[in-house]
């Protein structure tokens, strides 16, 4: 069964409120410790991403189901570059991007990554409660 838990836009300065709404959230479905301190940071870097890359804000969806916390941060911008591979790849230290989405990759259990050119992008991600 999927429990609906938050659904929200945002934009520039309003980041703050919805991760505290999320952790809120989060918290309250059973994650803790680590695990809520690495999905919050999850939110904040794709919702970030959303307002700097992705037009100015977005639409946050958290969902729970089957011993999971779900998100899907959504924007309506220009889309990923065909061919971006950069949620796959380590950084370098000498980047001055691109560490967002692959960052949520590493503390998330699962990360989806949705996007056509002009059409917007969509960034679906799960943490285990267990």
């Amino acid at each position: 069964m999927c429990r609906r838990l938050l659904a929200a836009d945002f934009a520039r300065g309003r980041i703050t409120v919805l991760r505290r709404a999320v952790t809120a959230c989060a918290a309250g479905e059973g994650l803790g410790g680590r695990r809520l301190e690495d999905f919050v940071l999850a939110v904040n870097e794709i919702t970030t991403n959303a307002v700097l890359h992705g037009g100015g804000g977005g639409r946050l969806r958290l969902w729970s189901q089957a011993g999971r916390l779900w998100c899907e941060v959504t924007d309506e911008g220009p889309g990923l570059p065909p061919g971006w591979m950069g949620a796959e790849r380590t950084p370098s230290r000498y980047d001055t991007g691109g560490r967002g989405l692959w960052l949520t990759r590493l503390l998330c259990d699962q990360v989806t990554i949705v996007s056509t050119p002009g059409g917007g992008t969509s960034v679906t991600f799960s943490a285990s409660r267990g």
